[in-house]
């Protein structure tokens, strides 16, 4: 492994949303919290007054000059990844990918007990592919959720045992 590869670690996950809120409010479903009400480096903050992002940030990360939006970073737990939510105000969007796409199609989270966490996030109008759902020779449960978007969220409990 070359030394630049040995350097990098864990950042974050940004996830683009319509509307901060209700995506806010879906997250805290899966047990986000909060972290930082902006992401500070990008001028973007959680209050209802959209930032303009630095040109710098705009051109790095492809935006158009003058791009505003709202966001905030959210932590599972202490460690990284954190979770970017950024509602961009007037950009163009498409819908999210999907499990026969190219790119990142869903994030991943695990949990000891995935039909507990189902059948809560059920009652709380969460909307899934399909119930949990068993993997080859019992090696995992799965199912799979989605954002007030359609991003997908797999969640997994493993049964490490049995690999």
């Amino acid at each position: 492994m070359s030394e630049i590869a040995s350097s990098f670690i864990w950042g974050h996950i940004n996830v683009n949303v319509s509307n901060l809120e209700r995506s806010l409010e879906f997250y805290g479903k899966l047990g986000f919290e909060v972290y930082v009400p902006a992401i500070p480096y990008l001028n973007l903050k959680q209050s209802k007054d959209p930032g303009i992002v630095h040109e710098g940030a705009a051109a790095a990360l492809g935006l158009p000059a003058q791009s505003t939006g709202r966001a905030c970073i959210m932590q599972l737990g202490k460690g990284l990844p954190k979770l970017d939510l950024t509602e961009w105000s007037a950009l163009s969007s498409q819908p999210p990918l999907g499990n026969g796409d190219i790119g990142i199609a869903r994030i991943c989270l695990a949990t000891a007990n995935l039909q507990k966490a189902y059948d809560e996030l059920i009652e709380q109008d969460v909307r899934f592919i399909s119930p949990p759902q068993a993997t080859q020779d019992g090696k995992a449960d799965m199912a799979v959720c989605m954002d007030p978007d359609g991003a997908l969220i797999e969640l997994i409990q493993l049964y490490l045992d049995k690999w």
